[in-house]
């Protein structure tokens, strides 16, 4: 009886005090594709992000449409050609943090991330490292990988092709509050 009782406490403290996971509602993803001919970036300040301080697990979701481009022919391109994102609406990354570090000790920590990227509906295991930056409860969370095109099946026209880039730098920036 005595270890049951034990046990209902060491479960109940355990739900009841488990941190919630850190979520950021205004996660910075880019893109930059760069060729002799033209230069394009992409840039969605609307994603969301979560990270689970106990697993490491993380998550991030794009809006394929929320990307915005310097010229309005290009945010259409994206959006029509290459991203179809009427049937690909979203971008999302599922992973773990690797060596994740203490979050409640302030610090900058060198990760590795592994995880899932899903674009254009098609699914690539990435693995890259990312900074993590602890000070204050606020965790400001930091990665850049290359993804190449043609691993996610976005076709780029002949026509076009000496305009885009095959592999585009992809960046992330997302701010999370410790409660």
């Amino acid at each position: 009886m005595k270890k049951l009782l034990l046990m209902a406490i060491v479960l109940i403290g355990t739900n009841c005090f488990a941190q919630k996971p850190l979520i950021s509602k205004n996660t910075n993803i880019s893109f930059f594709s760069s060729t002799p001919v033209e230069d394009i970036q992409g840039i969605n300040n609307t994603a969301i992000s979560a990270i689970d301080v106990n697993t490491g697990e993380v998550l991030f979701k794009a809006n394929n449409t929320a990307f915005q481009f310097k010229k309005k022919l290009m945010q259409e391109h994206f959006n029509e050609n290459y991203m179809e994102s009427e049937q690909y609406p979203v971008s999302s990354f599922n992973g773990k943090i690797m060596d994740k570090p203490d979050f409640n000790k302030d610090g900058t920590y060198t990760v590795t991330v592994s995880g899932t990227l899903n674009v254009h509906g098609v699914s690539k295991i990435y693995t890259t490292k990312a900074t993590l930056i602890i000070k204050d409860k606020i965790v400001k969370a930091s990665a850049a990988f290359k993804v190449k095109t043609a691993d996610h099946k976005i076709k780029i026209p002949s026509l076009v092709i000496t305009h885009i880039a095959e592999v585009m730098d992809i960046k992330v920036n997302a701010t999370y509050q410790i409660n």
